[in-house]
């Protein structure tokens, strides 16, 4: 699984930094991405991923930095002659925003938009490579995040056990290992299950929308191997803003993480206050000993089978 990072300003662009979008790939062309914000099709003109594989766009709130990019793309993938259906989830005033647009703009699309509310479907079956779970978080207006984790877990064999029962390598062994028994050549029986490898943990990635109370994410962040969060202040800056934005700090999201034993923690959506983001890392740090990250537009991260996040390195 891998991900790359669109946008990592929060409310408003910067010259280093756009505003929220990510995209994460579990195959091997088709990819979802979160939040649009504008400006987000220009960042993709970057990347490896093409509008015409995309499969699904999950908006996790309908203010502007995560929302506004959403029409113009896909516009531009409408010219691309995108005949492909695209799945839009998010809460109901996405659709509202999207069918306001097409309307007032005459914007006519090739090609079918099933929409999904979030808000009312906690589990969502829709992807061939991933299973996605909703989890309500805390701000100004609905917000949620979404978890995605692998639905295909590739069958190992244990080849030390075959050698060691005689069964010799060749065609049987491809069979056993899609699941299907053979007989050998003497008439003896062989189950597949029984030299099936216990499959590994399903990986799982969350992505969360803007929320300032990191706590309601802890049943899904406990069992993830990646939480993506917003780290829009440090503690300081968010003690004189005050409560009104409803957004986090360091600090609060990497408590959580300590407390859930959250392998990997990568934090986005940073105030343009910050051209430099030592405050928020030593803040991060200093409540958190796992894998770090503070993400920069463009950065791209690769989840191996064992659960450990690393840079892509291009």
């Amino acid at each position: 699984m891998e991900f790359q990072f669109l946008g990592t300003s929060a409310g408003t662009p910067t010259r280093a930094r756009n505003v929220t979008g990510l995209a994460l790939r579990a195959g091997a062309r088709a990819w979802v991405l979160v939040d649009c914000g504008e400006g987000t099709q220009h960042r993709i003109l970057r990347t490896g991923y093409s509008l015409m594989s995309l499969q699904a766009i999950f908006i996790t709130h309908i203010h502007g930095d995560h929302c506004y990019g959403l029409p113009g793309l896909l516009a531009s993938a409408g010219l691309l002659n995108r005949t492909a259906p695209l799945l839009i989830v998010g809460p109901p005033s996405v659709r509202r925003f999207v069918d306001a647009v097409r309307e007032t703009t005459e914007l006519a699309l090739p090609y079918p938009i099933d929409f999904i509310d979030v808000a009312a479907a906690m589990d969502i079956d829709a992807l061939p490579d991933l299973a996605v779970r909703t989890t309500e978080l805390s701000h100004r207006v609905p917000t949620f995040a979404y978890s995605f984790t692998e639905k295909q877990i590739e069958r190992r064999l244990d080849t030390d056990k075959l050698r060691r029962d005689g069964i010799p390598s060749g065609p049987g062994w491809g069979q056993l290992q899609a699941g299907t028994d053979i007989e050998l050549p003497d008439g003896t029986p062989v189950r597949s299950a029984d030299y099936i490898q216990q499959p590994r943990k399903p990986r799982k990635i969350v992505v969360a929308g803007d929320n300032d109370t990191p706590a309601l994410l802890a049943q899904e962040a406990s069992s993830a191997d990646v939480l993506v969060h917003e780290a829009t202040y440090t503690e300081a800056i968010l003690d004189k803003v005050g409560p009104a934005p409803m957004h986090s700090s360091a600090r609060m999201v990497a408590a959580l993480a300590r407390e859930v034993s959250l392998p990997n923690l990568v934090l986005t959506h940073f105030s343009p206050r910050y051209h430099e983001l030592g405050e928020i890392e030593q803040e991060a740090r200093a409540a958190y000993g796992g894998r770090l990250f503070l993400a920069r537009d463009l950065d791209r991260y690769a989840l191996d089978r064992q659960g450990e996040l690393a840079p892509v390195m291009t």
